[in-house]
């Protein structure tokens, strides 16, 4: 089992969402608005992972991390070349490697700690930056939806990792059955089944509604992702909160 906390979960939402910055501008022309933008708003929550876990329970080596991980994405954050996107998600998800590492306790231990907090990592930040890529179509109309259906797609091929992992173990299965407690006679447990599925739908909904012709289709996609990283973070951290 694992806590929540929310310097490794800041670093997780910054580096998952400066490693899908690279995804989406390795091979397409975006406008550099795209970059700054983006490397401004997870190097912001680097930084915030730094203040929180020098605050709360200082793990050196993940602090260490995220402030080298919100310094790659300021020294990267007018750079053209996709490739030196890669530098800050690398150096970041050392930092979160340590937090799952220093988290881990209980049944499952380390291992399953490490595949919840990195399949994590991915799926906040792939969910993060389809909704924020969906608004920059209100600035750049004229990008092809298939940059935003690969986001799209991306998110659909981890969320059923996401839920896996939530269940080995101890996991999601025991807060159901009533054998770990959540405090709310069950409640949370079937609030994060809604939201597990909720996403699962979500996505498809957006896919589908990416195949329409229309641009207007972009604009409901993103209506759609607003939701989406709603129900995302429920299914995330409603089971890492319940199984602490």
């Amino acid at each position: 089992m694992i806590r929540l906390d929310a310097a490794t979960v800041l670093l997780q939402w910054a580096t998952g969402g400066l490693f899908f910055l690279w995804f989406t501008t390795r091979k397409h022309e975006m406008g550099a608005g795209y970059g700054w933008l983006m490397r401004s708003t997870f190097l912001l929550l680097a930084a915030g992972a730094a203040a929180a876990g020098f605050y709360n329970d200082v793990i050196i080596a993940r602090e260490i991390a995220a402030i080298g991980c919100a310094l790659a994405a300021l020294l990267t954050l007018k750079r053209k070349n996709a490739q030196w996107d890669l530098l800050a998600p690398a150096i970041g998800i050392i930092g979160v490697i340590a937090g799952a590492i220093d988290a881990a306790h209980g049944a499952g231990g380390i291992t399953v700690n490490l595949l919840r907090v990195l399949v994590g990592t991915a799926f906040l930040g792939a969910v993060s930056d389809a909704m924020l890529l969906g608004h920059w179509y209100l600035v750049q109309p004229g990008l092809p939806r298939s940059i935003l259906g690969e986001l799209v797609t991306a998110l659909r091929w981890i969320t059923p990792f996401e839920i896996v992992v939530m269940l080995l173990p101890t996991g999601m299965f025991s807060v159901l059955s009533g054998s770990v407690g959540d405090g709310w006679g069950g409640m949370l447990g079937w609030f994060w089944v809604a939201c597990a599925i909720s996403t699962i739908v979500l996505t498809e909904v957006t896919r589908a509604a990416l195949r329409e012709k229309f641009y207007s289709a972009v604009m409901a996609a993103t209506g759609l992702l607003y939701l989406a990283i709603l129900t995302a973070f429920g299914t995330d951290l409603v089971a890492r909160a319940v199984l602490a």
